[in-house]
C-alpha cells in the first residue's frame, strides 16, 4: 500500500536547481518531486501555498531553550534604558509574585544607556519588596542580585567576581545563578522549554542546537529538552559543555562535547579574554581565560577516544588563540586529517585576526556565530567600541572574511542573549557594520540553514546522513518553511535590506518575512492559520 502523499502547490520555491519550481510533493517525510504546478503528479492531499515563498527551514545553531522560555514568559528587561527603568520593571513584575518567590529577569544592557549606572542590591531590594532578585545581563555572563539573594548564599562573598554592589561576574555569578535557577520547578522548566520550541517553530526554525553544561544548566534540564526533540516542535541537537566530558556527553544523548565549554567569558561582562586591555575596564584588564591549551588538547583527545564532536566557547582573541594552540597539540597526537574529520566547533569567535582565521581553515573548525551580535553591539557607537575601541569593534565578527576562505559557518542566536530571529540574523550578516565583512543574502541564508545541518555530526539523532538537508531537492528531508514576503523576492530569496544605502543598518525599515507554516520531515510543526 502506498503511503499518503501531500502536494504543496501555487508557491515560489527557493530551488537553485529548478528556479521555475512552484510545487513539491512530500511522501514518507521526504521531497518526492518538485517542479511546476502544471506538471505536478497526483497526490492524496493538496495544500495551496497562495503565492508563498518556500525555502529550507532554518537551524539555530546555538540556543538555551529553558532560559529562552523563561525570558519569553518572565521579566524582559531588554527595553530598559536606565537603572530607574530596571527598578520600575522589577517593581511591576514583583507585585504579582508571592513574597517568597525568586524574581528572574533577563536582557538589560547598560552599554547603550546614556547613564551607565546600574541599580545596586539595595535598590533591587526596595523595588522587589524584599524578594530575592536575579537579573541576568544580556550576555548571561553577569547578573544583578538583590541583598536578599546574596544573603541566601553567604559563600558567594569569597568567590571570584563578587562585588558587594550586587553586580556579580565569574565564579560568584555561577554560585547565585545555580540558586536562582534552582528555584524553578520541573513543571515550570518543561513549560519554558515548550514555549521556546513553539516560538522557534513559529519563526521557521526546524532544528536547534542546545548548548548545556554543568555551568549553564543541569543534566536533568538537558535531557528533558532532548526528550522534546521533534515531538511538538523543532528537533533538538544537544551539546554538553563539560571539560573531559565526552563519555558523559554520549551518556546524556548529546551529539557533541562542547558548546558552552568556556574558554573565556563575554565582552558585555568584560570577561572575554582579549590580547589588548579593555578600553573601559580596569587598567591592564584583559578579561579571563578559563582553559589552558593543554586542557583544550586533552579534551580533544578525549573526544577522539569516544568518537564525539568537540567544541569550545571562545569570544576574545586570546581565548581563541589558546583553543587553537590546543588544537595544534591534539594534531601532534592524532594528525591534522583526523582532527579535521571530527569537524569540531568554536562558538561565537567574535574577536579574530587573519592568523586565527587560518587556524579555523587548517583544522576544519566550524564557526558557530551570531550575526545579531554585530547588529546590537557593533559599529562606532555601541558596546564593542566602548569595550575595545572603534578599530577592534569594526574587526569583530568577521563572518564575511571567514566565509571567503571556506570556513563552515553555522548561524544562530545564542537566545536569550539575542532573540530567536533568523531573518534578522541573515540581514545582520548582509548589513554588517564593516562593509568588508558583509555577506550576500544567499551565503548568509545558507549559513543559517545548510550550515546548521553541516555543523552536526552525520547520522546524529537518527538522521540519515545520505539525505541532503538544508536544500529543496528530490530525496531530501521535507523540512521547509512557507513565508509571506512583504518586501518582495529577489534572486529567489526575500528582500531584506532597503534599496537606499542611507537606511541600511540595524534600524533598516524593510519588513522581514513572516512564517506561515513550518514543516519538519513532512510533519507540520507550525501553522500560522491554526495559531491565529
Amino acid at each position: 500500500m502506498t503511503n499518503p502523499s501531500t502536494l504543496f502547490r501555487g508557491g515560489r520555491l527557493y530551488c537553485p536547481a529548478d528556479p521555475q519550481a512552484t510545487a513539491l510533493l512530500v511522501r514518507d517525510g521526504r521531497i518526492d518531486w518538485l517542479g511546476t504546478d502544471a506538471d505536478a503528479p497526483a497526490a492524496d492531499r493538496v495544500v495551496e501555498l497562495d503565492g508563498g515563498l518556500v525555502t529550507p527551514a532554518f537551524v539555530d545553531a546555538h540556543v538555551h531553550a529553558t532560559d529562552t522560555g523563561l525570558a519569553l514568559s518572565g521579566l524582559d528587561l531588554s527595553g530598559a534604558r536606565s537603572a530607574a527603568d530596571v527598578c520600575a520593571a522589577v517593581a511591576g513584575f514583583a507585585a504579582g509574585l508571592p513574597a517568597d518567590a525568586v524574581l528572574l529577569g533577563h536582557g538589560w544592557d547598560e552599554s547603550g544607556w546614556s547613564d551607565r549606572r546600574v541599580p545596586d542590591a539595595a535598590e533591587l531590594d526596595r523595588a522587589a519588596g524584599g524578594r530575592r532578585v536575579y537579573l541576568a545581563q544580556a550576555s548571561i555572563h553577569s547578573a544583578l542580585c538583590s541583598s536578599a539573594l546574596l544573603a541566601a548564599v553567604p559563600e558567594v562573598a569569597g568567590a571570584a567576581g563578587y562585588d558587594a554592589s550586587g553586580w556579580l561576574r565569574r565564579d560568584a555569578h555561577h554560585v547565585v545563578r545555580e540558586l536562582a535557577l534552582g528555584s524553578v520547578t520541573d513543571a515550570q522548566r518543561r513549560a519554558a522549554q515548550r514555549v521556546a520550541l513553539r516560538r522557534a517553530a513559529s519563526l521557521g526554525i526546524a532544528a536547534v542546537h542546545e548548548c548545556g553544561g554543568p555551568e549553564i544548566s543541569s543534566e536533568a534540564d538537558f535531557t528533558a529538552l532532548l526528550g522534546l526533540s521533534g515531538v511538538e516542535g523543532p528537533e533538538v541537537y544537544g551539546y554538553w559543555g563539560e571539560l573531559m566530558g565526552a563519555e558523559r556527553a554520549r551518556e546524556l544523548g548529546a551529539v557533541g562535547a562542547g558548546g558552552d565549554l568556556f574558554a573565556d567569558g563575554a565582552l558585555g561582562a568584560r570577561t572575554a579574554h582579549v590580547s589588548v586591555p579593555y578600553d573601559d575596564g580596569e587598567p591592564g584588564a584583559c578579561g579571563h581565560g578559563y582553559l589552558t591549551s593543554a586542557q583544550v588538547r586533552d579534551h580533544l583527545l578525549d573526544c577522539a577516544a569516544h568518537g564525539v564532536q568537540g567544541g569550545f566557547h571562545a569570544i576574545g582573541d586570546a581565548a581563541i588563540d589558546t583553543v587553537l594552540s590546543g588544537f595544534s597539540g591534539a594534531a601532534e597526537v592524532l594528525g591534522v586529517d583526523r582532527l579535521r574529520a571530527a569537524r569540531h566547533r568554536i562558538e561565537h569567535a567574535e574577536i579574530m585576526n587573519k592568523r586565527l582565521i587560518a587556524g579555523f581553515v587548517e583544522y576544519g573548525i566550524v564557526a558557530s556565530m551570531q550575526p545579531a551580535f554585530d547588529r546590537l553591539w557593533g559599529g562606532e557607537q555601541r558596546m564593542y567600541a566602548s569595550r575595545l575601541g572603534v578599530r577592534r569593534s569594526l574587526e569583530s565578527n568577521p563572518m564575511g572574511a571567514m566565509h571567503g576562505v571556506g570556513v563552515t559557518l553555522a548561524f544562530g542566536s545564542d537566545s536569550p542573549v539575542t532573540p530567536l530571529d533568523p531573518w534578522g540574523s541573515v540581514r545582520a550578516a548582509v548589513a554588517h557594520f564593516n562593509p568588508a565583512q558583509r555577506m550576500s543574502v544567499r551565503a548568509a541564508f545558507a549559513a543559517h540553514t545548510r550550515g546548521g545541518w553541516r555543523a552536526v555530526p552525520a547520522g546524529a539523532g537518527g538522521r540519515d546522513p545520505r539525505l541532503t538537508e538544508g536544500m529543496l531537492v528530490p530525496g531530501a528531508a521535507a523540512t521547509f518553511a512557507v513565508w509571506s514576503t512583504p518586501a518582495g523576492v529577489d534572486g529567489g530569496l526575500p528582500v531584506l535590506v532597503s534599496a537606499s544605502p542611507e537606511e541600511r543598518g540595524p534600524d533598516d525599515p524593510t519588513p522581514l518575512p513572516t512564517c506561515r507554516r513550518t514543516v519538519l520531515r513532512g510533519s507540520v510543526i507550525y501553522d500560522g492559520e491554526d495559531a491565529s
